[in-house]
């Protein structure tokens, strides 16, 4: 289906919102691909699926209120902290996002038709905001999933705090998963 309206932004929102299992088959056709992926790789097509659906709507939450550090800092937190606990190395989930940026970015370049200055200036208006979503959800899947690696270590593998502070240099949330 293409798009051919005015109110690009409009139309991403609702697409994100009610099309996020069809985006995230695309999503998962591209982890099928590649071969950097050996984990991910290993999930059945629908759990792939169910996990990568509420990027979405969380995506276009974000278009439709402006960038909010801490609902996103959040979501990709506990992203990161269940890929940690599920073993998943920390460079398959970056790449993974990666993959969702990419494949976001195509949808957005394949479905609406830029054949006007407006249509045209609103996608590409678009584009920074979708980049800067990913990006920022990168930093803080890395946060979740050293925090929940610390976490580990300390608990269940009996690290000293004092060695753990030397290794990890970083600030977490250390809120209350619920």
């Amino acid at each position: 289906m293409v798009y051919h309206i005015f109110m690009v932004h409009n139309a991403l929102i609702d697409i994100l919102n009610f099309k996020s299992k069809v985006l995230a088959s695309r999503w998962k056709d591209l982890i099928r691909k590649s071969p950097h992926l050996r984990h991910y790789n290993n999930l059945s097509d629908d759990m792939l699926i169910k996990i990568d659906s509420p990027i979405y709507p969380q995506l276009a939450r974000t278009l439709d209120r402006g960038l909010d550090r801490s609902i996103v800092g959040d979501f990709f937190v506990r992203i990161g902290k269940e890929g940690q606990k599920r073993n998943f190395p920390i460079s398959e989930m970056v790449y993974a996002v990666k993959l969702n940026q990419q494949m976001l970015l195509e949808y957005i370049e394949s479905e609406f038709i830029l054949d006007n200055p407006v249509t045209m200036y609103q996608t590409l208006s678009i584009v920074p905001k979708v980049a800067d979503f990913f990006l920022l959800g990168v930093f803080y899947l890395n946060k979740g999933y050293n925090e929940q690696t610390y976490i580990t270590m300390n608990l269940q593998e009996k690290v000293s705090e004092e060695l753990l502070r030397k290794c990890f240099k970083d600030d977490f949330f250390f809120k209350k998963d619920g």
